[in-house]
């Protein structure tokens, strides 16, 4: 700061120098040009301190008058604050130097502007008197601070700029996600490094013979002359034998294209249609033997066809029961018990099982013979070509109803030839440890679905029209509460010799039962210390048509009870009645729902009729005296409505009943009389609907058989019959 006041004190008599006044002029004007430098160099410092000072800041605005002063003593005084004391000192002295050299220079411009004239007055003279005005230099230095200012405003925004684009660059990365794989080259295994490695050692070029001189040419021989003809045997007229005189090519005969299985259908369901128009022909031609009768005609059915019973091996003979297949609702099982007077002598001591169909009343399509007394049957569940049956000694027969008529026993009454077949198998004698000590109570298929799955593998070597209905299982009751399961098997091929290891099979049969489980009622369904524990009596079974393994069985206490074949908990484990404690009741009869639905219906010998469903205990409708305290002996529910279903009681009457309608009591009676009703069963096509028919075929105490073709109005249902029946079973009580 000395530095600087002595050139302020010096400053006139640099001036007077600088005019050229004083002597030795040129050498004071080159000092004069290096203070100057030295003050300029100063002076560009100070700027730089000012640009280092407001550095800081991030928006710089140029401000006019007061404002700006004021926004520039605050930053300066923000700046110091920040700066040491001794930086601070030093630059606050070079700002007071700047600013009194600023007062200076404005002080002396006029007066550097006058005193050329007065010199040049007072040497106008001399000899430089001469020289013009534009020679004499200018004194002073002039600082132009606007133009530093604003090139100090620009360095600031090209510095706040790049400073933001440092700051947006650390924010954008490129995205690498997307990659491609220029080379792959998977890794060379160990084989194929020996054999590259190793694989050419040890070979040799040979030479081989490939059979090149084995050539093939053709050559041009003589056609061969054929021709086809034709025949016939016997000749019919005077053309026996014909053709062309030029055959096909190769004079191959043409065999004609005959679809086998094509034609046995054929001539199976024409066979079917010719035997029924001849049944027809012959009720026209026989008057002696009227097959509508009416006088057995119900008040509730169309009309009516009995069955010639009045042959010579049925008369006096009294139906026990009947039966009707599943698969074919037209066929239908009569069972005759021993006759009543003698009529022949190889057929009086044996019980008798005939096959009916419902269009040809005419006879029986199959007559079977038993020794024992038949107490129930059922046939084959996918095509009633097998007839089982099970007898009061507790054995358990099998009729193949398509074996050969000539190795079965044939007489000749009243001037026709019948075949009484004896049965394929039986169970009498023969499986003695598993075989039943009771009599039968029940006999029953146990599922119609699984046959079609397995007929290939117990009979591969059968038709399959004929193995259909053999690969399944049947079960038999009797009454100590022994549930036998058997399997229903088809041997490759028949021996007329007969088996050594199956006794139980007749000569030339194929068919034969293998044991498969047997379930002991008494001590899976019933606990020790129960009431009834001991006495109960099983009845029936029915199995369950949606799951083959569940089945109920009707006891003598009132009680249903809920098994499976292999013995595991199911609930409920007892269907009882509405009324509390044990009471002596036989469940008579036991039958499930045709059309899917989870019920089933259970008729006592006190008259009174039980809707259960299979999830809850106690039945969901109950009509205690449904029959007048008639005992039920027949229940079916009807094969072509879901809400309908027949009973009969001792009493020979028949109640009709449709939930829709009624659910209080039956909508219908039919007594059957003078010739009582003992045995009952439902025939009809459940698929049809316009052309569907539902019909009763009944048993009479006088051995008699008649069909019963129901009105239509029975046997046709609602449109939406199932949906009111659930609607109906979920809000009884």
């Amino acid at each position: 700061m000395k530095e600087i006041k002595t050139q302020e004190g010096s400053m006139a008599v640099r001036r007077a120098r600088w005019s050229g006044s004083w002597p030795g002029g040129e050498a004071v004007r080159r000092q004069w040009r290096l203070e100057r430098k030295t003050l300029t160099q100063k002076t560009q410092e100070l700027v730089n301190i000012q640009l280092v000072l407001k550095d800081y800041e991030d928006d710089f605005e140029v401000c006019d008058g007061d404002e700006d002063s004021g926004l520039d003593a605050l930053e300066s005084a923000e700046m110091a604050e920040e700066l040491p004391p001794a930086r601070r000192r030093e630059i606050e002295e070079i700002r007071k130097a700047i600013h009194a050299e600023n007062e200076r220079v404005g002080e002396l411009s006029p007066k550097l502007l006058e005193s050329p004239g007065r010199v040049e007055r007072g040497r106008g003279a001399g000899p430089g008197a001469n020289n013009s005005p534009s020679q004499t230099p200018v004194c002073g230095i002039l600082v132009d601070f606007a133009t530093a200012s604003h090139r100090q405003k620009s360095r600031a925004q090209a510095l706040k700029q790049k400073t933001r684009s440092t700051k947006l660059l650390r924010l954008i990365d490129l995205d690498f996600s997307f990659t491609f794989s220029l080379l792959d080259l998977p890794p060379v295994n160990e084989y194929d490094m020996y054999i590259r490695s190793f694989g050419k050692k040890n070979t040799k070029q040979a030479y081989v013979q490939c059979n090149e001189d084995h050539v093939e040419r053709d050559v041009q021989t003589e056609e061969v002359e054929t021709r086809e003809v034709w025949t016939q045997h016997p000749g019919e007229g005077a053309a026996v034998s014909g053709g062309s005189d030029r055959g096909g090519p190769g004079g191959a005969a043409v065999v004609p294209k005959v679809d086998t299985p094509r034609l046995c259908s054929f001539l199976r369901a024409a066979c079917q249609v010719i035997a029924v128009l001849l049944e027809e022909d012959r009720v026209a031609a026989e008057p002696s033997w009227p097959p509508r009768a009416q006088d057995c005609t119900l008040p509730l059915s169309d009309g009516s066809v009995p069955f010639n019973t009045g042959l010579l091996f049925l008369q006096n003979r009294r139906v026990t029961c009947v039966h009707a297949s599943q698969a074919q609702r037209r066929t239908v099982v009569s069972v005759h018990g021993l006759p009543g007077k003698a009529a022949a002598p190889l057929l009086d001591s044996r019980h008798l099982l005939c096959v009916w169909d419902i269009w040809q009343p005419s006879g029986p399509q199959k007559v079977l013979l038993c020794e024992s007394e038949v107490t129930c049957c059922c046939f084959s569940p996918c095509k009633a070509f097998l007839l089982f049956a099970g007898t009061a000694h507790g054995s358990v027969l099998v009729w193949d109803l398509r074996e050969d008529a000539r190795i079965h026993c044939s007489l000749k009454l009243s001037g026709c030839s019948w075949t009484f077949r004896t049965s394929t198998f039986s169970t009498d004698g023969v499986l003695t440890s598993v075989n039943h000590r009771s009599p039968l109570r029940a006999i029953e298929p146990v599922s119609a679905s699984v046959c079609k799955r397995q007929s290939c593998v117990l009979s591969p070597f059968s038709a399959p029209e004929e193995t259909s209905g053999l690969s399944f299982h049947i079960a038999s009751l009797d009454e100590s509460g022994v549930l036998n399961v058997w399997v229903v098997v088809e041997l490759p091929r028949a021996d007329l010799a007969g088996s050594i290891s199956d006794l139980g099979l007749i000569p030339g049969g194929r068919i034969k039962l293998l044991h498969s489980t047997a379930v002991h009622l008494g001590g899976s369904l019933f606990h020790k210390g129960d009431e009834f524990w001991v006495s109960t009596q099983t009845l029936n079974v029915k199995f369950l048509p949606s799951d083959p393994d569940r089945f109920v069985v009707g006891t003598d206490m009132g009680l249903v009870c809920h098994g499976t074949r292999q013995e595991r908990r199911v609930f409920p484990r007892l269907f009882r009645p509405q009324q509390q404690g044990v009471r002596p009741v036989r469940v008579n009869v036991v039958d499930f729902s045709p059309f899917g639905e989870p019920v089933f219906l259970a008729g006592c010998s006190d008259g009174s009729l039980r809707l259960h469903q299979l999830t809850a205990e106690l039945p969901r409708l109950q009509w205690d005296h449904s029959t007048g305290g008639h005992a039920i002996n027949g229940l079916h529910w009807s094969l072509t409505r879901p809400a309908m279903f027949l009973v009969w009681d001792d009493a020979s009457c028949i109640y009709f009943w449709d939930l829709l309608e009624s659910d209080l009591g039956p909508v219908a009676k039919q007594s059957v009389s003078p010739d009582r009703l003992v045995a009952m069963t439902v025939v009809g096509e459940a698929e049809k609907t316009r052309g569907s028919f539902l019909a009763l075929v009944l048993a009479r105490a006088s051995g008699s058989v008649d069909v019963q073709y129901l009105r239509r109005e029975w046997a046709t249902p609602a449109g939406d019959e199932r949906r009111r029946l659930r609607l109906l079973l979920q809000e009884a009580p």
